[in-house]
């Protein structure tokens, strides 16, 4: 009996061990995956020499690629004095590129006198063809005397294009007299032909007795031939005896 008991707490000695190992040796698993994700704390105590060596210099190398692309969990305290120099040329380098493609992500502070005087001369510049075109922002204050004048000229002229062409930013208040009656003239004639047409907006009041006349006669002339075609905006109570003849039956044999 003694000797199955020996036996008996021998093999569960075997087993606590084992186990002990197995729960051991998780520990580890996770604490090195801890270590590796960077996610929680990471036990280096756990860690073997060689697995703390390359944690340690996994950090160091994702800590410089986080301040190299300038993002927020860059930590310049775990530089060596050669990677500091290094990412703050990369940080120099990103905010003189914004400044010239992007100049309202533009970080002044970060430019020397130099590159800010060179940046402002890219601002005039740009400021000057957005004034010029129309497009973008314009800052009337950048532009010198001769400069406005001649953006003052450029949008006077656009205005009047936008006139005759009928697009609805036309302004007709800077207009001079003689460009009025022009611009009225052009909006006239390409009412009278919406309205003789049927296509586009026809405004009726703009029409003088003549005009009307014009329209009524394109009117009956456009039901005529829509009736012969078989159109289905045909309108046969408009058309004339000789326009409509009536059907005549034809005789029997």
């Amino acid at each position: 009996m003694r000797y199955f008991a020996a036996i008996f707490l021998l093999a569960m000695g075997i087993a606590s061990t084992r186990a002990f190992s197995q729960s051991e040796f998780n520990s580890k698993q996770e604490n090195l995956e801890t270590c590796f994700d960077g996610i929680g704390t990471c036990n280096h105590a756990m860690l073997t020499t060689m697995q703390a060596t390359e944690i340690t210099k996994l950090k160091h190398d994702q800590n410089l690629l986080s301040c190299l692309n300038g993002t927020s969990d860059c930590d310049r305290s775990l530089l060596t004095p050669a990677e500091s120099h290094e990412s703050a040329q990369v940080t120099h380098w990103d905010a003189l590129f914004s400044c010239e493609t992007m100049p309202v992500l533009c970080d002044r502070s970060l430019l020397t006198p130099d590159e800010a005087k060179k940046i402002a001369k890219i601002e005039r510049i740009q400021n000057l063809a957005n004034c010029e075109t129309g497009s973008g922002d314009c800052d009337r204050s950048l532009l010198s005397s001769d400069q406005l004048a001649e953006i003052m000229g450029l949008e006077r002229e656009r205005n009047l294009l936008a006139c005759e062409s009928g697009d609805e930013i036309c302004d007709p208040s800077p207009l001079t007299p003689l460009q009025t009656e022009t611009v009225s003239g052009i909006k006239r004639e390409r009412n009278l032909l919406a309205c003789k047409t049927g296509e586009g907006v026809c405004d009726n009041s703009l029409l003088d007795p003549a005009d009307e006349e014009q329209v009524r006669e394109a009117n009956r002339d456009r039901n005529e031939l829509a009736c012969q075609v078989g159109d289905y905006s045909c309108d046969r109570s408009l058309l004339t005896a000789h326009q409509n003849p009536p059907k005549v039956s034809r005789p029997t044999s």
